[in-house]
């Protein structure tokens, strides 16, 4: 069971995107950072686990060496390697990676934009990091860039563009039990429903295609090698990463799932917790420790982040 906690309170408001909440666990100075999407800014809010101390920054998306261009942005999230943690923008533009707390922009990946006007936006959204030493973003056209991370400083590469998707990425997301023998470590949505499972390394290795339904899959986790997938339908599928295989259907929701998060210490996935925000559209779920002690929701156009602890 789980009790609500006093709401944080943002600078500005929840967009309606997939995933819009991150959260950022830094245990040696017992604070929690978070982050949400308004517009073309994001709410950074840094929260002492006493809740007694809190502090806000807020990030724009620019293009590179130019202070006055912003676009909208379409996701910001933490991704946590084994050397050091980076904050991860994505926008029409481009790629912003900063270091963890916001204050140093580390690097800039400009987006190829057509020189004639398409029908077809053009965006990044889907942030995972793989491994040891890899960051992978996904991209409007289908495609998700693959950046190697040195230990420090901003020598950033792009190592390899994966090109299996046909539709836009909607979300990544990477093995999060920390198990080294699972074979699968990355699975990537698309808008059709499509997920393709792959093995990083010096070259991605595509292991398996679990096609769609023609129903976007805004929301998708990697635990044990087993995907756990969110749809517009409203349902939640887990499947067997390596072989596709169906290990069960949630039909709890009447509409569209924006988020799905994983706890990966607490072990098996059981139903233990509902929760009614009244007339909000949950745009945002994360546990904000991996025992799933405590979990953060954000809604569209609310100007706080709710939490929730067990009791």
């Amino acid at each position: 069971m789980y009790h609500k906690e006093k709401s944080i309170q943002m600078k500005s408001s929840a967009s309606a995107l997939y995933n819009n909440l991150s959260v950022l666990r830094i245990a040696p100075r017992s604070l929690t950072y978070f982050t949400v999407v308004h517009a073309n800014m994001v709410n950074m809010v840094s929260a002492s686990w006493d809740g007694l101390n809190y502090s806000h920054r807020q990030l724009q998306s620019k293009e590179a060496n130019v202070a006055t261009s912003s676009s909208l942005i379409m996701q910001a999230a933490w991704c946590v390697l084994p050397s050091r943690d980076i904050l991860v923008l994505t926008s029409q533009k481009g790629i912003q990676m900063y270091e963890s707390d916001g204050s140093i922009m580390v690097y800039w990946h400009a987006l190829d934009t057509p020189e004639t006007q398409t029908a077809q936006a053009v965006f990044a959204r889907g942030i995972a990091a793989v491994r040891e030493k890899y960051i992978c973003v996904g991209i409007s056209s289908g495609s998700m860039l693959v950046f190697d991370v040195p230990i420090k400083g901003s020598n950033i590469t792009l190592s390899e563009v994966l090109e299996e998707h046909k539709e836009s990425i909607t979300d990544l997301a990477s093995e999060c039990s920390g198990s080294l023998e699972c074979i699968a470590d990355m699975v990537s949505a698309d808008d059709s429903g499509n997920l393709c499972v792959w093995k990083s390394g010096e070259d991605f290795q595509l292991l398996n295609k679990i096609p769609g339904f023609d129903m976007s899959c805004s929301s998708v986790k990697l635990w044990k090698g087993t995907v756990v997938a969110g749809y517009g339908t409203g349902q939640i599928r887990l499947y067997e990463a390596v072989t596709g295989i169906v290990h069960a259907e949630v039909n709890a929701h009447a509409r569209w799932i924006y988020s799905l998060d994983i706890a990966p210490f607490s072990g098996l996935i059981v139903h233990m917790y509902n929760e009614c925000v009244t007339d909000t559209q949950i745009c945002g779920a994360k546990f904000c420790d991996g025992d799933g002690y405590a979990f953060a929701v954000t809604g569209y156009d609310l100007s706080e982040i709710i939490r929730y602890t067990q009791v």
